[in-house]
């Protein structure tokens, strides 16, 4: 017992708690392994801007309402990741006064290395559990996604960045 406090079993948490701790510790092991691959400086949050920049190059403000954050926050999370060299922002083409965010190549090896070590931990959860409970795991936790809708935000990768 460490300061009074009784140690807890893993198996006594609820499911939702037990997913988020999961999900916490399995995001700080794949940045772990992205910056011994080179991206120092990467956080979980910015995932959540990078993931607009798969699909278009928005503006601050576009980026700030896809987040629903303000468009303060939406800044700094560009200049962080255009410090870092994943993200640049470019003229709009119809309107050279509009700036564009938008990966750049080292942006696109990020996404890249993080797909790879996500595949990586996914294999290493089936060999360590077994092929059967890893795919019962992801099933337990699509349901409990659509049990409590946020199934539609995941699919349309409208996931808002955790506020507390």
């Amino acid at each position: 017992m460490v300061c009074g406090v009784e140690p807890l079993d893993p198996a006594d948490i609820d499911l939702a708690t037990l997913a988020g701790l999961a999900g916490g510790a399995a995001n700080t092991a794949l940045l772990a392994e992205l910056r011994e691959a080179g991206h120092v400086g990467v956080r979980t949050s910015h995932g959540y801007v990078v993931q607009h920049l798969l699909t278009g190059s928005p503006t601050v403000s576009e980026l700030a309402e896809l987040l629903g954050v303000t468009q303060q926050a939406a800044s700094k999370h560009l200049l962080e990741l255009e410090r870092l060299g994943y993200v640049e922002r470019v003229p709009d083409p119809a309107d050279s006064r509009v700036r564009r965010a938008r990966l750049t190549g080292r942006g696109h090896r990020l996404v890249e290395d993080s797909r790879r070590a996500r595949r990586r931990l996914d294999a290493r959860l089936a060999t360590a559990v077994g092929e059967d409970a890893a795919d019962a795991a992801r099933r337990a936790l699509i349901g409990l996604l659509d049990l409590t809708g946020g199934t539609e935000s995941v699919v349309a990768r409208r996931v808002l960045p955790p506020t507390g």
